[in-house]
């Protein structure tokens, strides 16, 4: 049973896992960059990292130790001087896998595992990214806006922008005009024949009165004239 064995064996024995491993590790610290696969250069990794921690503390006995899995006095002297020099501010994280096209023949995914200080292309294009001025985005100010505005062509745009959106806005006024144009004429029509019946009213209460007050004085004028006759005619008959 396999438990608790979760590191990659690499379809080796024990011995030999560790003899390639010290050999990978010391030609690794000589030439700062080698050609593996990944599942070795994983391995390696581990193997490695905590050897060059260990050199940052130049003892007689760290030297033993190192040299207890290096087996190799000129990887331990290179380690030691130069190595340990460079990488002596950095807090871990001394190397760099970086993937290549997989292997012909059995397909296998290739890798360059390196020092991460001795590759010099990449140290200068991170120089010259800290040297450039950063340039603060912030959502929350006004400078957004500003830079649109200031912006060649945007003032055109915003201004053809708020003159199409009144265009919008008038044709959508213009039903509602309509409509209460046509409200106002039912009503005045209204008003109209509201005021006409009035008068028409007033007309027709006007002719009754006035008939009535003719029919009224006719009789009253009437009447003294029959009583006249009537004492004419006593006279002539006495």
């Amino acid at each position: 049973m396999r438990h608790n064995k979760k590191f990659n064996h690499l379809s080796r024995t024990s011995s030999h896992r560790k003899a390639m491993l010290s050999n990978m590790a010391s030609s690794l610290i000589e030439s700062k960059r080698i050609t593996t696969t990944v599942a070795k250069a994983k391995e390696l990794r581990t193997y490695v990292e905590p050897l060059i921690t260990k050199a940052k503390n130049d003892t007689t006995h760290s030297r033993r130790m190192v040299f207890r899995y290096l087996q190799n006095k000129n990887a331990v002297s290179e380690l030691f001087r130069e190595v340990a020099d460079k990488v002596g501010n950095r807090p871990g994280g001394y190397t760099r896998i970086l993937r290549t096209e997989n292997r012909f023949g059995d397909n296998a995914e290739m890798c360059i595992i390196e020092l991460v200080d001795y590759n010099e292309t990449m140290l200068e294009s991170k120089e010259e990214e800290a040297a450039k001025p950063k340039r603060r985005r912030s959502r929350r100010g006004g400078s957004g806006k500003k830079a649109k505005s200031s912006a060649p062509g945007t003032g055109e745009k915003i201004k053809k922008g708020t003159e199409s959106e009144e265009a919008g806005a008038v044709k959508k006024d213009k039903p509602e005009a309509e409509k209460e144009k046509k409200q106002e004429s039912k009503s005045t029509d209204q008003k109209s024949e509201g005021n006409i019946d009035e008068s028409t009213a007033e007309k027709n209460n006007s002719e009754d009165t006035s008939g009535k007050t003719e029919a009224e004085q006719k009789p009253e004028a009437e009447k003294p004239e029959s009583s006249g006759d009537s004492e004419e005619d006593k006279k002539v008959s006495e």
